[in-house]
């Protein structure tokens, strides 16, 4: 178990990253909604994959007009775990205290953001969570909310860790998590990415939180879930802990 970690400054230096892949119709309302619950006291930083909507045109004349964000592009579509991992770098590089992930559709409402900030005063990873006691999810048929449920048991049998939603993409790390978990190794492509950086953070000793949050499916677009990132995950998992058990991956 890692030590106690020390107090975050007030209020903390915050990025979101906000992974985009033709995001157009979101990204403005999603980046206000962001600025606003920071109320300037963060910094979002939008990693686009190569989007051909023009998405990163719109990420380019946000951070044009606001000093607090700032663009990553992909020279080609590489998938969220990457961009993830090229966010993280970039945050980190900028010394950030606390970085935030979520997704660009409003699935994940900014509104909860700052209760995911204000606990990670006294946690090491925290969770924007479906499933413990408060969370639901709106707006799924059933096999989306089977597919959902079922991947995170899956993994947390798998894995024997105790989070109930290891799928999750709506997460807030201390700067210590990220410099110790050896993300940059990930090579996940898809929503395995969220798995394992959990995963990891647990193996690692580290305080792991869950706040209950309201999931909502995308207002507009189209979901980048698909057979293939369902597949990655259902073989990655078991890759997780085979690795772990070799001693494949090192925690830094």
């Amino acid at each position: 178990m890692h030590s106690r970690l020390p107090p975050l400054s007030a209020p903390p230096s915050t990025w979101v990253v906000l992974p985009t892949y033709n995001e157009a119709e979101n990204l403005e309302p999603i980046a206000g909604a962001l600025l606003e619950r920071l109320g300037g006291d963060g910094h979002l930083l939008i990693v686009d994959d190569a989007s051909p909507d023009g998405t990163g045109r719109i990420a380019d004349r946000l951070a044009g007009e606001r000093d607090e964000i700032s663009v990553l592009h992909g020279a080609r579509k590489r998938g969220i775990g990457p961009a993830y991992i090229a966010g993280f770098r970039a945050a980190l590089a900028a010394g950030a205290e606390l970085v935030a992930q979520m997704d660009a559709d409003f699935s994940h409402d900014p509104a909860a953001l700052p209760e995911l900030i204000a606990a990670a005063a006294d946690a090491d990873l925290v969770l924007g969570s479906r499933y413990v006691g408060g969370g639901s999810v709106a707006e799924w048929g059933p096999t989306r909310r089977l597919i959902s449920r079922g991947g995170s048991a899956y993994a947390r049998a798998l894995l024997g860790v105790d989070v109930r939603d290891l799928t999750g993409g709506f997460k807030v790390f201390r700067r210590a998590v990220l410099e110790a978990i050896g993300f940059e190794s990930i090579p996940a492509l898809g929503y395995a990415f969220q798995v394992e950086t959990t995963y990891r953070a647990v193996r690692a000793g580290f305080r792991v939180v869950e706040v209950p949050i309201l999931f909502r499916d995308r207002r507009v677009g189209e979901s980048k879930m698909s057979g293939s990132i369902v597949l990655e995950a259902a073989l990655r998992v078991p890759m997780m802990r085979l690795s772990r058990r070799r001693g494949l991956y090192f925690l830094k």
